[in-house]
């Protein structure tokens, strides 16, 4: 029987809207859990459950040995990982990180040179699921790094997540997360536009969307962010600022590869537009409000977060 010596100390990098829960569904696997957020009132909850807060991650990297990461944009990766009060400049050997931010691949690999470097490993895993999937443990999580740094952080992606692969080496796991974000892409602009078009012919939203779930059409989006839509719900599971962010990378890496997106790069466009009249801190789901701003029934102007 394991017993609390037998578990490793571990620390969370990140405790926002999934963050917070990812790591409480893992706590239970640690000796100790160590904490670290940039805006600390965030790790309260956590706290409460019997976390340690620090005050940077050098404080969180000092004690633990295997150490998680969730924060917001590259630059703040970059700043976490590399930044004077940072993972890898103050990490023992033997450290495993694990970045679960949707990044760069090129970011992600240099994480995992440098950690190579000083004897530590580094694996990049992405999630999908939004704040739901963090809340409820059923994340679907993509992996990339060595394979035997993967099986020893398998036991908290079964705790996170209900699907976990590694992709192959390290950056992998964030061009598979690329390859998602293209699709739910697409996937929110059919389901925005299939809104909008039903409430234009005087179709009852409830029912049609619990009628076209059953079919060929049927997705997360529909399931879980139509119903948000029908009922002017724009709070964020998933920011549209963040998913700006992944679409702009996936993008970029696109065009390094020498591909083109075309339908990707339209709703990019979209969603910047939502940006550009404040409304970046509303949820994916918003996408809907740029579409009836395009047609003339700007119902949502004016709507803020509730």
């Amino acid at each position: 029987m394991e017993t609390e010596h037998d578990k490793p100390i571990v620390g969370w990098v990140g405790t926002g809207v999934m963050g917070r829960w990812m790591c409480h569904h893992i706590l239970p696997l640690a000796s100790q859990m160590y904490v670290y957020n940039r805006t600390k009132t965030k790790t309260g909850p956590l706290v409460a459950e019997g976390a340690i807060a620090v005050d940077s991650p050098a404080q969180v990297v000092d004690k633990a040995s295997i150490v998680f990461t969730i924060v917001g944009h590259p630059s703040d990766v970059e700043q976490v990982y590399f930044g004077s009060n940072g993972l890898l400049k103050n990490a023992r050997k033997g450290t495993i990180f694990v970045d679960m931010t949707t990044t760069k691949p090129s970011l992600a690999k240099r994480i995992h040179e440098e950690a190579i470097a000083i004897g530590c490993e580094s694996i990049d895993a992405p999630v999908s699921g939004g704040d739901i999937g963090a809340r409820e443990a059923r994340l679907s999580i993509m992996a990339g790094g060595n394979e035997s740094a993967y099986r020893q952080i398998v036991p908290f992606f079964e705790h996170m997540g209900k699907s976990f692969a590694l992709q192959g080496g390290p950056g992998s796991g964030q061009h598979t997360k690329m390859c998602n974000q293209i699709v739910i892409a697409g996937t929110m602009i059919g389901v925005c536009e299939s809104l909008v078009y039903a409430r234009k012919a005087g179709l009852d939203g409830e029912k049609l969307v619990s009628t076209i779930s059953q079919g060929a059409a049927g997705c997360w989006t529909l399931d879980n962010l139509a119903p948000r839509v029908l009922q002017d719900n724009f709070n964020p599971g998933f920011m549209i600022d963040h998913f700006v962010k992944d679409m702009g990378i996936a993008l970029e890496e696109s065009r390094n590869m020498g591909i083109a997106l075309p339908g990707l790069a339209l709703v990019e466009q979209l969603y910047i537009s939502l940006q550009g009249t404040g409304k970046g801190t509303l949820g994916t789901q918003a996408l809907v409000i740029a579409l009836d701003n395009l047609n003339g029934l700007g119902n949502y102007i004016n709507i803020e977060n509730r």
